[in-house]
């Protein structure tokens, strides 16, 4: 990940577009085949796969960072698995996170690059929607001062909507990840009306002077479609790199995801 855009000056702008954009690599689902066994037992020594590894796997494909998420009820990554990875694997640490005090609590000692706060449900089977920033507006503003005053740069994921991105804003993130699972989810016109909603949030975003990132059902088919969305820094991609694994391993899955990445039109 790197520094928000600014908009102060042509530099910044220059800056900011030209750069390749990035790729964080979320390995829960690797945590979640391993629960499918060891749940009881994940820290013994026969527990597979291994997250760690995993972690190793897509440093060695070229990740530029590592996303994972410990959700309240433990489902897929445990606790054990978030220090380890940060203790063991150079890359920076993309830590997802409901908002509440005990995940806050684990984030501070944690100590991870980044930290993306999301909506969690007990009932979802992954994250579905985007964090309501303008409606729990002073639950999120406090999250996100104790952690940036800790050193940790957060990320709020919202839906592509302009009154998230206003509220992202003034809370005081450094970045916004737009939820890009209706754009995955439609096809046809509906697509394309999606596409235009994250294209308007980002630009918007941008205008905010926020760093502007993307997840949510992205995969090797439907990737390139948004390429018409402007002054994207980072994609966060996982289910679908797991799934390609199991034919070509994770270090090539996302070798292969890399390399159509690098057809994004930075230059706007």
């Amino acid at each position: 990940m790197l520094p928000p855009f600014r908009l102060a000056g042509t530099a910044s702008v220059r800056y900011a577009r030209c750069m390749p954009l990035l790729l964080g690599v979320n390995i829960d689902h690797i945590a979640t085949l391993r629960q499918a066994r060891y749940a009881r037992t994940p820290d013994a020594s026969t527990a597979e796969p291994s997250p760690l590894v995993a972690a190793f796997d897509a440093l060695e494909g070229g990740a530029d960072s590592l996303t994972i998420h410990v959700r309240g009820d433990r489902r897929h990554m445990q606790d054990a698995d978030a220090f380890r990875i940060r203790a063991e694997v150079p890359l920076p640490l993309n830590f997802e996170m409901g908002v509440t005090a005990e995940m806050i609590a684990i984030a501070l000692k944690l100590k991870p690059d980044y930290a993306c706060l999301v909506p969690e449900s007990r009932e979802e089977l992954t994250t579905e929607g985007g964090l309501d920033v303008a409606g729990r507006f002073a639950q999120v503003h406090s999250a996100v001062t104790q952690l940036q005053d800790a050193g940790i740069r957060v990320s709020l994921f919202i839906d592509p909507e302009l009154p998230q991105v206003e509220a992202a804003a003034r809370s005081g993130a450094r970045m916004i990840e737009l939820h890009t699972g209706g754009f995955a989810n439609a096809a046809d016109d509906a697509q394309d009306l999606e596409i235009a909603r994250l294209a308007a949030a980002a630009r918007n975003g941008m205008s905010a002077g926020l760093q502007v990132n993307a997840g949510h059902g992205i995969n090797y088919t439907n990737l390139t479609r948004l390429w018409a969305v402007p002054y994207l820094t980072e994609l966060n991609i996982g289910h679908s790199i797991v799934a390609r694994a199991l034919r070509v391993g994770l270090s090539q899955a996302v070798r292969d995801i890399k390399q159509l990445m690098s057809s994004y039109p930075a230059a706007r």
